[in-house]
């Protein structure tokens, strides 16, 4: 069944959307001038989270509980707030630090964010540190929870460093090469690991093994990685460089990965969002089209961002998908 996207609502920010993350029914979102809002897209309510500050905030995730959200960005500060009660705001002050990296735990109430070399993990429930990792080698370019729960991935100059969630003291596992890693994900079940490279490669680890599959040829680093998981099929990797989207998938042989090139955008791709029921993905680039592939085709084509859309967020139903533009506009559509 070939599914499409409805306009539904639309709204406008006073800056550029730099992330978006989902609720149950309510859609955050952060803006480059500080604003975190909570809209209910069917009723076109909003309720402002924190107000403008003119520092940006470059990162917004929600809990798998959908009972938190945190924000961070250019400010030194980490906002981590009650989506139930929206006036309890805890705000954690890190003096000049940029922190823009940041990831819930799968199942507890931990969120892990970058301080320059360092990682803190926050309890929200408790309000208080967990544990404060050492990445040393480099400050922190990318950070990702095994789906388990059970470990941190830290990416920097150097390679990858993974802590146990059962014993943050003991050494990380380290996955190293001469390269830094800019970029991580791990597939749903937590067999799969990748990491992108600033030197325009990208490794894939079978988790356990010792020695990865490397894949190179892009064309500059690669921006976006994500695992495009279906039902009773292998997982494939979907990464994007430049303008292009390549969709890899795991020979039969296991002796690498094949890259099947999805070919469309004419300028570099901004941001990949996965549907989270396995229906296809969407993808937006920098000469203004938004695009909603599936059985990697392209199947519809969006409009509305003045210039490119910076940010996709997929409703964690797969019901509605959110994008927000360069100059402030939040369009929410819903799946037929």
């Amino acid at each position: 069944m070939v599914n499409s996207l409805i306009p539904l609502a639309q709204t406008q920010l006073q800056e550029y959307v730099t992330a978006l993350a989902w609720g149950d029914r309510h859609l955050l979102a952060a803006s480059a001038a500080g604003e975190v809002y909570h809209i209910n897209p069917e009723v076109g309510e909003q309720l402002i989270l924190q107000t403008a500050t003119d520092q940006s905030l470059t990162i917004l995730a929600v809990a798998s509980d959908r009972q938190w959200w945190a924000a961070a960005g250019e400010q030194g500060r980490v906002l981590i707030g009650s989506l139930a009660h929206p006036e309890n705001l805890q705000v954690l002050h890190y003096g000049s630090h940029w922190i823009d990296q940041l990831a819930w735990h799968p199942t507890l109430p931990w969120v892990a964010f970058s301080l320059g070399h360092y990682v803190q993990i926050w309890d929200a429930a408790q309000a208080d540190v967990i544990a404060t990792l050492d990445f040393a080698a480099s400050s922190v370019l990318a950070l990702a929870w095994q789906p388990t729960g059970d470990a941190l991935a830290v990416a920097g100059y150097g390679g990858v460093r993974v802590w146990s969630a059962k014993d943050w003291d003991a050494d990380p596992q380290e996955l190293g090469f001469m390269s830094a890693a800019v970029g991580v994900a791990w597939s749903a079940t937590g067999e799969y690991f990748a990491a992108s490279n600033m030197d325009h490669t990208l490794f894939v680890w079978r988790w356990g093994d010792q020695y990865p599959w490397q894949m190179q040829g892009f064309p500059g680093k690669v921006r976006n990685l994500h695992w495009l998981e279906t039902a009773n099929q292998a997982p494939q990797l979907l990464s994007s460089s430049q303008e292009g989207i390549i969709l890899w998938h795991l020979s039969e042989d296991e002796s690498g990965w094949q890259p099947q090139v999805l070919d469309l955008h004419r300028g570099t791709v901004r941001a990949l969002s996965i549907h989270p029921r396995g229906q296809g993905f969407v993808s937006s680039g920098d000469e203004g089209w938004l695009c909603y592939w599936q059985q990697t085709q392209p199947q519809q084509l969006l409009q509305g961002a003045q210039e490119y859309f910076t940010t996709l967020a997929w409703h964690p139903k797969g019901a509605y998908l959110a994008a927000g533009g360069t100059q402030g506009e939040l369009w929410v559509w819903q799946t037929s």
